[in-house]
């Protein structure tokens, strides 16, 4: 269950401010300085988003003997740790903003090392992985050959997503997919060959060829992904919403994070790629790593191996909630419905559905597969503003949208050990008991509070307006 990441780590440093005058020395901007925020990046940033989810997360990397290090270890807070010694200084990266505009960056630090070496603990933190993630940054690590050898070797058993660098190896044979952005891929088939393809397609291929890899997923920011699979004649278009991006930094580590989370889960690579390239959007269109929370203060979690996630929550990606509440000993519940104008009735039902065991997962209609079971004019409310009006209860941990007309192809997947519907149901043969009862499951149901119903609700409101 425990995602590892494996790669390079830096300390990035914001200096954000206001320039209204130029320097009497020189025609240059003077930043009066405002506010000063440091945090991990690199591989750091990409385990310190998945601690802040609530994942177990493993972070294998080295780090330098100095106050830079000791900076990184307290920003990684409610991450495991599991740390070499580089030998050299830690990296660090200091950007300087004028209101929402860049101004100069001075690295440190950021020479080009020899290739560190691996402890056995650094080794053995990687063969307890359920799936990894390769955040390389060109320092070294990722072309390790002890490294390199197990990770070739767990390719053909644990999905592996390598994130490349120009300036890094690379990624071994039978990883399960690659992420470049256009520009890093463009390179890449420029120092191999020279001569680059025309299309993002062409570009994709040739990687798949040299790298070995299953898949090959290239980036391409606001104009979303191309996702090219082994055994495949032909690539996937990955389309991204459009978002107003302020600062892109973050983007590639969110998406890398968010592919391991929903291979982990069990999804297939196409549907993975698409929820990821939507949860970089979605970060993104958040703030980026502006908005993430400072950890500054909080205990370092360093070697701790039961150090507890920064926001001590589970996750809420459905798949892997009832993977991990099943392995724990616990009871799965899920129930489902369209929840548009979510009502007192829905409310009750749902806490009293999740009394019934140690989860509850809620099934939740698509727009399209509400459209299609109630008219062109509903649903009144879109899937992910119910999504996270319904995540936003205490009683419900999980939401897994389905677009089918009734959720068996959800519930077969999910694999609930309680399946429960309203009590307006009671009395008759559930539809989806048959399928429940096949993997041990029960059907229950839970009181139904009449005279609250949407589309009372949404008449209402109609007349009101």
């Amino acid at each position: 269950m425990r995602i590892v990441v494996v790669g390079d780590v830096m300390l990035d440093v914001d200096l954000s401010g206001e320039a209204t005058r130029l320097s009497p020395d020189a025609p240059v901007p003077v930043v009066d300085i405002s506010g000063v925020r440091r945090r991990a990046g690199g591989a750091g940033l990409v385990a310190r988003m998945l601690a802040q989810d609530g994942w177990p997360v493993t972070l294998v990397t080295v780090l330098g003997d100095d106050d830079a290090g000791s900076q990184l270890r307290t920003h990684l807070a409610g991450v495991q740790l599991v740390a070499g010694t580089s030998g050299y200084p830690s990296p660090v990266k200091t950007r300087v903003r004028a209101g929402a505009h860049p101004v100069v960056r001075f690295d440190q630090g950021c020479e080009r090392t020899p290739v560190p070496d691996v402890s056995p603990a650094m080794l053995r933190a990687v063969e307890k992985a359920g799936v990894v993630i390769v955040a390389d940054y060109g320092r070294g690590l990722a072309a390790n050959p002890q490294l390199r050898g197990l990770l070739g070797r767990l390719a053909a058993d644990v999905p592996i997503v390598w994130d490349p660098h120009p300036s890094g190896p690379e990624p071994v044979p039978g990883v399960a997919v690659v992420t470049p952005n256009i520009s890093e891929a463009t390179k890449a088939v420029q120092a191999g060959q020279g001569t680059v393809p025309t299309s993002v397609e062409g570009v994709a291929q040739v990687l798949l060829e040299r790298w070995r890899s299953r898949a090959v997923l290239v980036t391409r920011g606001e104009d979303g992904a191309v996702l090219l699979q082994e055994g495949e004649a032909t690539s996937r278009a990955v389309p991204a919403p459009r978002v107003e991006v302020g600062d892109p930094c973050g983007a590639g580590d969110r998406l890398a994070a968010s592919l391991a989370v929903h291979l982990l889960a069990g999804r297939d690579l196409p549907e993975a790629a698409a929820l990821a390239v939507h949860d970089a959007a979605d970060f993104l269109a958040a703030g980026g790593v502006a908005a993430l929370p400072d950890t500054q203060g909080q205990d370092a979690a360093t070697d701790n191996p039961g150090a507890a996630p920064v926001r001590g929550r589970r996750t809420t990606e459905p798949l892997l909630l009832a993977r991990s509440v099943r392995e724990s000993g616990g009871k799965v519940v899920a129930t489902g419905g369209c929840f548009d104008l979510i009502h007192a009735g829905h409310i009750r039902s749902l806490a009293a559905a999740r009394e019934l065991g140690d989860c509850l997962i809620v099934c939740l209609n698509s727009d399209d597969s509400v459209r299609r079971l109630k008219g062109p004019q509903r649903p009144i409310i879109g899937q992910h503003d119910r999504a996270e009006l319904l995540l936003a209860m205490e009683c419900v941990d999980a939401v897994m949208v389905f677009d089918e007309d009734t959720p068996e192809a959800a519930l077969d997947r999910l694999r609930p050990d309680i399946w429960v519907k309203g009590g307006d149901y009671k009395g008759a043969r559930l539809p989806e008991a048959d399928l429940v009862e096949r993997w041990g499951g029960r059907c229950l149901t839970v009181p139904f509070h009449p005279a609250r119903s949407t589309t009372g609700l949404a008449d209402a409101l109609a007349k009101v307006s």
